[in-house]
């Protein structure tokens, strides 16, 4: 069953590969953007696939601040790539 996760884990990678791609040519911020979450979704299953492989609790946490961190990240690219005033409904 180890293996079956390691090899699980190293598609995830190569998943990551093909993600550096639209991060390097993605035609607007948002693609980039949302291959930069896609990177954080695919570090949080490796971690845990390795975590369940090796028996390493400590890649739980680590899981677990990436899924933190990919979550702030996306809040802060929301409301900095929209201001307020854009999304805000007409006060007419």
């Amino acid at each position: 069953m180890q293996s079956l996760y390691l090899a699980l884990a190293l598609f995830l990678l190569l998943n990551l590969a093909a993600g550096m791609w639209r991060v390097m040519y993605g035609p607007g911020a948002a693609d980039r953007m949302l291959a930069a979450q896609l990177f954080g979704t695919t570090a949080v299953a490796i971690l845990l696939l390795l975590a369940q492989a090796t028996g390493s609790e400590a890649l739980h946490d680590v899981a677990l601040v990436f899924a933190l961190l990919a979550a702030v990240t996306a809040v802060a690219f929301v409301r900095r790539a929209w201001p307020e005033s854009e999304s805000a409904p007409d006060a007419d």
